[in-house]
């Protein structure tokens, strides 16, 4: 129970006017009209309206004496996190020379009437580097390496693989230059067709060598139908691609290679073959993120004194970076000074300084008095006269940078020969501020949490600190039989979907910065000897198929609201009754799909509902079932549902 705060005036505007006007009566009785027309009793409400806020503000200190208490506790308001996102930069035609953007290159979404524009800034330089074919080698499975360049050039059709391919096959392209992270172009035509493969799912993946070995290089579009036909391949390479010698010749190489079908694939019956080969660098993908960078921003002059206080203009300051430092002059150059969370473990050497990155607020060291009556420092001081200023920091961040893919589309920055801007996947991870509320409910958490993780909610509580870019965390017993001293956490990331509530299953896989952060912040306050495990949650993907009849004529809109009312109840972020998310281990039962089916307006009927448990990765289904039980660890997935509403009897749907 809450200890109860008291109320240090309850009186209220009218109990104030009854008062004045009884003393009115005692002290001038020749008063008699006490309606609210008369002057004197417009002062008398004016004069209490003016108490009703004194009290107001008296009955306030509670709260503020409250609020002092968190600070002196060291409560301090989480600053906000800035989303972040890779985009594709798409030149308007191939290069001669390097197109290079710089850190800081802006790009935003669409500006309309209802929405402003979200800026975002990329966080490094990219180089978009012109590259050209210049070896092409081939490589059977077994290891046979021969150079087709020549035969190539003479226009002649290049086997890709082996008369009869095999797994490992390979067809090797020697590049002019390394393309990290830029996209390419690799143009192919070739007479051999129909060679027994479905084009749309060829059992082929491109790699790119990256230094220490050859790393999968995602395929933005695929018009050859897997080396089917003269087409287009368009490739984004990775970071790490390098220059390396195969055969002989050194160049930046990239590969296709045969892979094993699965279950039920077709596979290659004979190999493909090549005629003509053209690789260009078409773009360049970076990340960016929501938020502004300042650099070299001055904070004032030293009074070499301990204690001394600067406050940035531009708050609050981003923390999910590259450490903020303070440098401080000393004649010659700038010294750096360490931003620390606190002035407990600093020697009186010791160029420490603390940051409140709510505020922008730079606290130096203080001086304390000793028992003895000395004064020790807690810190280094600066030197009197010193200029002191922030080398870089970063501002921004929010909710709001959390767009979904597809929307980043404008380059507000001039950078030639740039046509277009995209971005493939949806930003994420920008989290606003803590308000006052918020901490009054975290600051009990936090002191009986102790920075131990003993239970459940400890886990779960010092995990939501460490990523609160997390959507959910849940923490579970781990192994089969819930041995002792053993904790699985649950991490399931924030998603943007695309379109309503739908979410690709690949947005719900947890980064695996985002799992090692929660796994280094959980290894330094578990018991000693417990077991950790954190890993993200089972996902049991879940078909509705269902038939229903409508009310009305417009069956088109009917289907669309049913399938986005299932999208948005089976959900494992913000699904469930309470639209928080579904509820760890919670079954699937078709008579919460009837209700959810029969509450979207037009719809008469509901006839039949069929649920299939689905594999999201392959997309398998399963038999049809009444009720799909699902393991502790597991949530929800909504997968391909199929909705077939009938119009009424005599009605033409539209």
């Amino acid at each position: 129970m809450a200890i109860p705060s008291p109320n240090l005036d309850d009186r209220r505007f009218q109990e104030l006017v009854d008062e004045a006007k009884r003393y009115v009566q005692q002290r001038a009785p020749e008063w008699t009209d006490h309606n609210v027309s008369d002057p004197g009793v417009t002062l008398i409400e004016t004069f209490a309206h003016m108490v009703d806020q004194l009290i107001y503000r008296l009955n306030r200190v509670p709260e503020k004496n409250y609020l002092a208490f968190l600070d002196l506790m060291g409560v301090r308001l989480f600053p906000p996190a800035a989303a972040r996102g890779d985009v594709t930069f798409w030149l308007s035609a191939a290069q001669q020379e390097t197109v290079l953007l710089d850190r800081g290159t802006e790009v935003a979404t669409a500006h309309s009437e209802l929405e402003q524009d979200v800026v975002f800034a990329t966080v490094d330089d990219l180089p978009i580097v012109p590259c050209e074919l210049r070896t092409l080698v081939t490589i059977s499975a077994a290891g046979t390496i021969e150079d087709r360049t020549a035969d190539l050039g003479a226009e002649r059709d290049v086997p890709c693989f082996q008369a009869e391919p095999t797994p490992g096959d390979a067809m090797l392209f020697g590049l002019s230059n390394a393309v990290p992270r830029c996209v390419i172009s690799v143009e192919l035509d070739s007479r051999v067709e129909g060679i027994g493969v479905d084009p749309r799912q060829p059992p082929l993946v491109w790699e790119a060598w990256d230094g220490t070995g050859w790393a999968e290089c995602e395929a933005f579009d695929d018009t050859t139908g897997g080396l089917n036909r003269p087409g287009e391949v368009v490739l984004q390479i990775g970071p790490g691609h390098a220059p390396s010698a195969v055969a002989g010749v050194r160049a930046g190489w990239l590969r296709c290679r045969v892979v094993e079908p699965e279950a039920g694939q077709p596979f290659y019956s004979e190999s493909p073959t090549v005629r003509v080969a053209e690789v260009s660098t078409v773009g360049g993908t970076t990340t960016v993120e929501h938020a502004e960078t300042h650099t070299e921003v001055l904070l004032g002059e030293s009074a070499g004194v301990p204690g001394q206080r600067f406050t940035l203009e531009e708050a609050p300051v981003l923390t999910d970076g590259e450490p903020v430092v303070v440098q401080v002059s000393d004649g010659e150059g700038w010294e750096d000074w360490t931003v620390v969370d606190h002035f407990g473990r600093s020697g009186h050497t010791d160029r420490h300084v603390t940051l409140d990155a709510t505020t922008g607020q730079f606290s130096f060291p203080p001086a304390v008095r000793v028992p003895d009556g000395r004064l020790r420092n807690w810190g280094a001081v600066p030197a009197k006269g010193a200029q002191i200023r922030v080398a870089r920091y970063r501002t921004g961040g929010g909710r709001a940078g959390n767009v979904a893919r597809g929307t980043i589309s404008v380059l507000r920055s001039s950078v030639p020969y740039i046509s277009d801007v995209e971005n493939r996947e949806a930003a994420i991870g920008g989290i606003d501020g803590e308000t006052v509320s918020e901490a009054k409910v975290r600051a009990p958490q936090q002191l009986q949490l102790q920075e131990r993780a003993v239970t459940a909610a400890d886990h779960e509580q010092i995990a939501r600190q460490a990523a609160p870019a997390a959507a959910r965390i849940r923490c579970l017993p781990a192994g089969a039989d819930h041995e002792p001293g053993a904790a699985r956490v649950l991490v399931v990331p924030d998603a943007v979907a695309d379109t309503g509530d739908r979410i690709r299953f690949e947005q719900l896989i947890p980064s695996e910065q985002l799992l090692s952060t929660v796994a280094a912040r959980l290894n330094e306050r578990r018991l000693l000897g417990a077991r950790l495990i954190v890993e993200p949650p089972f996902y049991q993907g879940i078909t509705v198929v269902a038939r229903m009849s409508a009310t009305g004529d417009d069956v088109n809109r009917i289907n669309g609201d049913a399938l986005d009312a299932l999208y948005r109840y089976i959900n494992p972020l913000r699904g469930g009754v309470d639209g928080t998310g579904w509820p760890f281990g919670h079954p699937v039962q078709t008579g919460e799909i009837f209700a959810v089916l029969q509450r979207v307006a037009g719809v008469g009927l509901v006839e039949e509902v069929r649920l299939f448990p689905a594999d999201p990765i392959t997309g398998r289904r399963g038999s049809p079932a009444d009720r799909i039980d699902l393991a502790r660890h597991a949530l929800v997935f909504s997968h391909q549902h199929q909705v077939v509403v009938n119009p009424p009897d005599g009605a033409e749907p539209r």
